[in-house]
Order: C-alpha cells, then structure tokens, then sequence
C-alpha cells in the first residue's frame, strides 16, 4: 500500500490503539501536539507520529474476533497499567511547543539522572511520558527501587 499506512511489505510493525470517547478531539490532539500526520479519520482513526501509529476508534462490545472483550475509554481516577512512551531529541523544545498547543503537563520536565521526563494526558486521560536519554546515553542510570515494604 503506501508508507503512510502501518502495512509492512515483511515481517511486522508495532501500532498503540486507543479506545477514545470523541476520535475527532483525540485525532486532533495527538496531529497538534506531537506532529502527526492523520492517514485515516475515522473507522479506525490512524495518525502516524515519526516511525509511529496511533490507532483511535471509540469503544464497543465483543466481536466474533474478541468475545467477551470490551473496550472502554478510562474513567477518571482508573488506575494506570500502562502507557505511552515518547522519546525526543530536546525535551524543553518539545515541552515549550507542545505547551503552546495546549497540551497540560502534570509537571515541567525533571532530570531524574537517566533522562529528564515529564508526563501529560490525553483528552481521554491516556498518560504518556515524555523523555529525553541524558545521563542514559553516557551509562549513568536511575537508581533502583526499593522492592515494596522496604
């Protein structure tokens, strides 16, 4: 087809699909904030972002394909077990163009040793992380964690 879809001549392609309340302010968030270029409206939205594709399409019931399967938008205050991660060149320029396209940041990027980071939501409260590799890219790494109770 064309290189604008996520259709690989051989082997595979990874795509992120998200279950969205309204594809057209979801679409138009994720073409604004990150660059996107929209390669299907709807029926499934598809934007790709760089060497990316973000699939949209709102929520439903089981199909033959997937019984007992719903997808649902998360809800305020749902837990997190999984998001998106986005690595870019220079964080303050991505963070100052993407704050002046609207996108609210939960803080202004951190230098965590590894990376300086900082998270935002998408219209349908999908969180994505946004870092850039510092101290990564010389060896230096974040500090382990402590294992829960300690």
């Amino acid at each position: 087809m064309t290189d604008d879809l996520p259709t690989p001549a051989e082997g595979l392609v990874l795509t992120h699909f998200l279950t969205v309340r309204d594809v057209a302010v979801s679409r138009r968030f994720y073409a604004d904030v990150f660059g996107g270029q929209v390669v299907l409206e709807e029926n499934p939205c598809i934007v790709k972002i760089s060497n990316a594709w973000i699939i949209m399409n709102p929520g439903g019931g089981p199909t033959s394909d997937k019984p007992d399967i719903v997808l649902t938008a998360p809800e305020p205050g749902d837990p997190v077990s999984s998001f998106l991660n986005v690595r870019v060149a220079d964080i303050a320029a991505f963070h100052e163009q993407a704050v002046a396209k609207g996108a609210e940041f939960l803080t202004e990027p951190i230098d965590r040793k590894a990376e300086i980071r900082c998270y935002i939501k998408d219209p349908d409260g999908y969180l994505i992380e946004i870092g850039q590799a510092t101290g990564m890219a010389r060896g230096v790494f974040a500090d382990r964690a402590d294992p829960p109770g300690k």
